[in-house]
């Protein structure tokens, strides 16, 4: 399938996804979350991907937010089913997926684009990037899980005060916090991101998937996370990359996971 919003290439089992709309610094509408959806569901059922790569177009963005003029007739109602949407069809969609997804930060990620970036599993920023979530400016507020991921990620009092104040904090503020894993120049961005991706893919594709699972659960409520994890970890063992990865070490050899 073509994709008007978005760029898509292959490259050692890495997909790198780039929201293409430079015009609109790469916010998200309903024709690019429902572009994102299908792009990221096809790249997690094709065995030939093993790391996503997401990233924004040009050097000002990652994502700037949400097309405002999308919704800024909506009713009651009409806003919750847009929060309910976008959150099913894309931003819990992302968290789910059981490819691990890196969201490159090229830029601006601002309300849904911060959300975006959040709802991946590994987040690295250019040092030109500013991050924030300004929906309190607009009268309303985070609506594709922003209240609950940024509090996870840094903590309650520093995700209220940057949902309160609406501000941007940097590249390098947001790595003290906790909210991105790095900061490099935007020159370095892509390849630091191959890199780290180039690590995953080396490992055990099935034990990434139940990691994935096992690490969410802590944050589901209801759901006893250690349970979780007793029971992947138990899955593990009647996987092929079980034995590959054991007969490897024991043969000291490195593993070929397929």
């Amino acid at each position: 399938m073509s994709y008007s919003m978005l760029e898509i290439s292959i490259q050692d089992r890495i997909q790198t996804i780039v929201i293409n709309r430079p015009k609109q610094l790469n916010a998200l509408n309903k024709e690019t979350i429902d572009q994102l959806h299908d792009a990221l569901k096809s790249a997690d059922k094709n065995p030939d991907v093993r790391v996503i790569i997401l990233t924004g177009s040009g050097e000002k963005a990652f994502v700037a937010g949400a097309d405002i003029k999308e919704f800024a007739d909506f009713n009651i109602e009409q806003g919750q089913e847009l929060a309910a949407n976008g959150q099913e069809i894309l931003f819990s969609f992302l968290e789910k997926l059981t490819t691990p997804v890196i969201a490159a930060v090229n830029g601006f990620a601002l309300g849904g684009g911060l959300e975006l970036a959040m709802a991946s599993h590994i987040r690295i920023a250019s040092d030109n990037a500013k991050l924030g979530l300004p929906e309190v400016s607009l009268g309303v507020i985070p609506g594709y899980g922003g209240t609950q991921r940024l509090s996870q990620l840094v903590g309650r009092g520093k995700a209220l005060e940057m949902i309160m104040t609406a501000g941007m904090i940097s590249a390098e503020e947001a790595k003290e916090w906790g909210l991105v894993n790095h900061v490099t120049s935007q020159e370095e961005l892509l390849p630091l991101a191959n890199k780290i991706a180039q690590k995953i893919v080396m490992n055990s594709g099935t034990a990434i998937a139940s990691a994935i699972k096992s690490v969410n659960a802590n944050y589901v409520d209801g759901l006893n996370g250690y349970n979780v994890e007793v029971s992947e970890f138990g899955n593990c063992f009647g996987t092929d990359d079980f034995k590959e990865g054991t007969t490897a070490f024991l043969e000291k050899r490195k593993p070929n996971f397929k």
